[in-house]
């Protein structure tokens, strides 16, 4: 890139560091020592990577780092193809299993997939960081899809970057017409760049040691309970201690009514909800891993009177995540329980916690959010079709800015929308970018949106309720139950689901939600991807 290269010698990342912004990218930063061999063999990966253009990144392990080369039309078994290749800044060996989203606005932002991988040795030398440097490599491949003799030769440079010629040489490998694009998809996850950037499995902490920096959204992965484990949950009596997911668990009052009945089905009993928590756990522990939980208990059950729970009750067993608020004031909240883990949310259930809120930051930086958040809440006159006439609105807006964000039902009255973000905007930013954006969409119907505060100000209008962006103030978890009869939960939608006529604020419940999850999936993954950086909004 017209610097002077230090490729496979102490200090090869210092241009790749110096690139990069570590606390917005998600990507490794590497450190200085090199990594083993694997199984005795030198590694390499191609990346697919669409960036400001598409193009395909060609990196081989040599002396600890990742010498790399953007290829943009591929690499290819093509012996009469010859592909021009870009050599840029080396990268940590922790890049090879990168496969995710670089945020928008960083130096490469874009969508990574791990195109091939495999290892390959030296063809010519025993010392190919020698040959980098003279201006020719030879390799033998030994990938998923490349395989065979490959030369990279360099040709010069254009615009302060070297170029050079990447070319598959005539051997048993070569396939005549080996076109890349043809075959588009990962092979660590067998996705493509779509289906990545949509609903990415790992992030890079690069906050953390290399070793430590590759985080699975979707963790802990856990598996649901057995039907043994459930039916010796159906086998105790009114009390009991059930043995799940390693823990025990003392249940009390498993019969007792907690919501009552929807005309026409049973009335949801305290074992049912437990039932429901402990089915559910392994989706919704990755919306609430590492967030601070505010309970809504229900004690006398939904038909009560509840309240909000913060502070870890001194009873609670010992294994029960947990967080010390730094900030709390005399008489404020000092201990939240955290769910870490999926017994936790069964202990919560058994607790009375009817609804589970989970902060929108985590507890290691518990003044960033990781969402903006959109509710549509309506008023007292407000109809079911204004509120889809609302969020079809902002559906709209999102599109129109290239903006991921996600609807929800609220199970109650209304839809939520959750738009993930990259750490480092505060609440104060968020709170202002969506009431920017929601006082543009409610411009647009002002004869039934209200901006007072006071509910009886509002003349039984909806409110665009951009508040809610702010430390401690949650919006309900997805997949959470509501204390209303029949037990409706907080249930993730698609934005096509918007215009089908089914559609209710409460149209799933523990009893149905579950067989919803197991034909169409979880459409609410895509906000676990907190790369995203806002716009400006004008």
């Amino acid at each position: 890139m017209g610097e002077e290269r230090t490729t496979g010698r102490s200090g090869g990342l210092d241009t790749y560091r110096s690139m990069r912004d570590f606390g917005r990218t998600p990507e490794p930063s590497g450190d200085r020592r090199p990594a083993p061999d694997q199984d005795g063999g030198r590694r390499f990966v191609v990346q697919r990577h669409r960036a400001r253009r598409l193009h395909y990144d060609l990196r081989f392990e040599i002396d600890g780092v990742l010498v790399s080369w953007a290829v943009p039309r591929g690499p290819t078994l093509d012996p009469a193809a010859r592909r021009m290749a870009v050599h840029v800044e080396d990268h940590p060996i922790e890049y090879m299993q990168f496969e995710g989203v670089i945020p928008a606005g960083e130096y490469g932002g874009g969508d990574v997939i791990v195109w091939d991988q495999g290892t390959w040795e030296p063809y010519k030398t025993g010392d190919p960081a020698a040959e980098v440097a003279s201006g020719e490599l030879h390799a033998e491949l030994h990938g998923s899809k490349l395989r065979g003799h490959v030369v990279l030769v360099r040709r010069g440079e254009a615009g302060g970057k070297e170029q050079w010629l990447l070319l598959h040489k005539r051997d048993e490998h070569a396939v005549p017409g080996w076109d890349a694009e043809d075959h588009p998809r990962s092979v660590l996850s067998g996705r493509t760049n779509d289906e990545v950037k949509a609903d990415p499995d790992r992030l890079w902490r690069s906050d953390l040691p290399a070793a430590e920096a590759s985080i699975d959204l979707r963790a802990p992965t856990v598996e649901p309970p057995s039907a043994d484990e459930l039916g010796a949950l159906d086998d105790l009596g009114k009390a009991g201690t059930w043995e799940l997911f390693g823990r025990r668990l003392r249940l009390t009052n498993l019969d007792k009514v907690l919501f009552p009945a929807r005309d026409g089905e049973a009335p949801v009993t305290k074992r049912d909800l437990v039932r429901y928590a402990a089915q559910i756990a392994p989706v919704v522990l990755p919306y609430l891993h590492g967030r601070a939980l505010n309970m809504h208990r229900y004690p006398d059950g939904a038909q009560g009177k509840g309240f909000w729970h913060k502070q870890l009750p001194s009873h609670a067993p010992g294994w029960v995540g947990r967080w010390d608020n730094p900030d709390a004031d005399p008489g404020e909240t000092t201990t939240y329980v955290v769910v870490d883990e999926p017994a936790t949310l069964v202990w919560a259930a058994n607790f009375g916690a009817l609804e589970w809120h989970a902060w929108t930051s985590r507890t290691a930086e518990p003044h960033l959010p990781t969402y903006a958040l959109i509710d549509i809440d309506p008023g007292t006159s407000t109809p079911w079709e204004d509120v889809l006439v609302l969020a079809r609105l902002h559906r709209d807006a999102f599109a129109h800015l290239g903006v991921r964000a996600q609807p929800k039902l609220t199970g109650r009255r209304g839809i939520q929308v959750w738009v993930p973000i990259a750490t480092g905007p505060t609440f104060d930013e968020t709170r202002a970018w969506v009431e920017t954006l929601s006082r543009t969409v409610g411009k647009v119907v002002p004869d039934i949106v209200s901006w007072r505060w006071e509910v009886r100000e509002r003349g039984g209008q909806a409110r665009l309720d951009y508040t809610q962006n702010a430390i401690n103030k949650t919006l309900v978890a997805p997949y959470s139950p509501r204390a209303a009869a029949g037990a409706p939960v907080s249930a993730p939608i698609t934005w096509e689901e918007l215009d089908e006529p089914w559609l209710r604020p409460d149209a799933f419940t523990v009893r149905t939600i579950l067989d919803r999850l197991a034909e169409r999936g979880d459409p609410f993954r895509a906000v676990l991807a907190t790369d995203q950086i806002l716009p400006r909004l004008h």
